[in-house]
């Protein structure tokens, strides 16, 4: 769905108003242990899965390690896209280099199908066709049976909707971040993902960057020692573009009204997921949160936007700086920030640190023990040895394509990659689920007074089995 349409907007809020019940009642479940020093306001509910009842209820199989079903199509795996405003237009001209056949599009805004189309035909392919009635067509787009996957980018609260979906009738999906904001919906895209075998990926783009990429290596192959700690975050001064009244400008304020923690977990979190082996090995345990005040809207719109506009009416709850600290079943630590309301240089901070050394970025900079300089950062320029091959392969038509310095293209070219050649994706169901829970966890706790709170293992016991990340591995 575009992000312009108004009745969407409307039947979230709805939609989200009536999630809250499940969401605190799954949350007096998640973080009801020793560890929870405050009881939920809504604990006594007992009309949602508990986390215990969910991790060995299901009936159905992982789906850690199951291989898409190898692509025989000469032209690459057959894909509908559903929302192409900014970030699905961006996402398309990806898919569109990295030579994949898209035969159907899905925005209830006809113009921006219709551009879509264009773009589509003047690579060289077939029409494709277009879904544009209403906010519910793109159930006739995952019912067709010539598609081998979904692509959503769309507002966040049609993410499992639409996942779901596209499973549901045979489609693997892939959805943008986070892939879902209550506890309960990641336990239904990992229910529906083993049900149906269908996978779920999560796009989380910036497991693809350069940086990423080059120090997973370089952790995998244990430059750093033990790893001990990492540090994730968003830090992105969006004021102008919440309050343009375009793109994610109509709907993404609304959400600062709703809720109080990390809006937006996963591209600070996924990368240092992998570098520590998380679901792989390890997992998160549990949380604490805590937000700042409030204030940097209210004064961008004192500042900045006439008082005739209607978002004068807002109430914003959503705490300036969120800052969690999770604690892994195997005892490191993570430091996860979120920050959209204030000025500052754009930062996903990306720390990881061992018994040997520590990497931070923004700017990039690498210090190991025993290194020349003293105790100078260095380069991480030296270390060309461990750029991943996706980036040697792929680097300069990713950096031609552009889309977040070329990370969205390695991502695209490598799902397309992996269904091509009937692989495993990288990032699974499970790697969505957890990734994104931070963003429902941190509410809880900041409710609580930043109580600790449990994470869900979405793997049931499997994150003890698994290999490091293919990402890490890919020769």
């Amino acid at each position: 769905m575009s992000k312009e349409v108004h009745d969407s907007l409307e039947s979230s809020s709805r939609r989200d108003f009536l999630r809250v019940g499940a969401m605190s009642a799954v949350a007096g479940t998640i973080a009801a242990t020793p560890l929870h020093a405050a009881k939920s306001a809504a604990s006594s509910s007992g009309n949602a899965d508990t986390q215990e009842s969910e991790e060995t209820r299901s009936p159905h199989a992982t789906v850690i390690g199951m291989a898409y079903e190898r692509s025989t199509s000469p032209d690459g795996p057959r894909i509908g896209i559903i929302g192409v405003g900014g970030r699905g237009t961006s996402l398309l001209g990806n898919l569109l280099g990295a030579n994949t056949t898209v035969l159907a599009v899905c925005d209830v805004v006809p113009e921006k199908a219709s551009n879509a189309k264009g773009l589509i035909e003047k690579a060289g392919q077939k029409s494709p066709t277009l879904y544009t009635a209403g906010d519910h067509v793109f159930e006739a787009l995952v019912a067709r049976d010539d598609l081998d996957l979904v692509i959503i980018a769309t507002p966040w609260n049609w993410h499992v909707e639409m996942a779901v979906a596209a499973m549901t009738h045979g489609k693997h999906a892939a959805v943008e971040v986070p892939a879902a904001t209550t506890i309960e919906d990641c336990w239904k895209l990992v229910n529906t993902s083993e049900q149906t075998r269908r996978h779920c990926t999560m796009l989380e783009n910036c497991c693809y960057g350069y940086n990423e990429t080059l120090i997973l290596r370089m952790a995998h192959a244990g430059l750093f020692g033990d790893l001990l700690y990492g540090e994730g975050a968003y830090l992105h001064d969006l004021r102008e573009e919440l309050f343009s009244g375009k793109g994610e400008g109509l709907w993404r304020l609304a959400v600062h009204t709703e809720r109080d923690g990390n809006l937006y977990p996963t591209h600070g979190l996924g990368p240092v997921a992998n570098y520590m082996g998380i679901q792989r090995g390890d997992r998160f345990d549990y949380l604490v949160s805590m937000s700042t005040p409030q204030r940097g809207l209210e004064l961008y719109r004192k500042d900045h936007i006439d008082k005739s506009n209607p978002h004068w009416s807002d109430r914003y709850i959503t705490g300036d700086l969120n800052t969690s600290l999770i604690k892994t079943a195997n005892g490191l630590n993570i430091i996860l920030k979120h920050d959209v309301s204030n000025p500052q240089p754009y930062s996903r901070v990306n720390t990881i640190a061992g018994t040997k050394g520590i990497f931070t970025d923004y700017p990039p900079r690498i210090y190991f023990d025993g290194q020349q300089g003293e105790e100078a950062w260095g380069t991480i320029d030296k270390w060309k040895e461990y750029q991943h091959p996706l980036w040697k392969e792929e680097g300069e038509i990713a950096k031609k394509l552009g889309g977040h310095g070329g990370m969205d293209y390695i991502m695209l070219y490598r799902l397309l990659q992996c269904m091509k050649q009937g692989l495993p994706p990288d990032m699974d169901v499970y790697d969505a689920a957890a990734w994104s829970a931070p963003g429902p966890l941190s509410r809880v706790s900041v409710e609580n007074g930043s109580a600790p709170v449990k994470f869900p293992d979405f793997t049931r016991g499997h994150w003890k089995d698994r290999a490091a990340s293919a990402i890490a591995t890919q020769t």
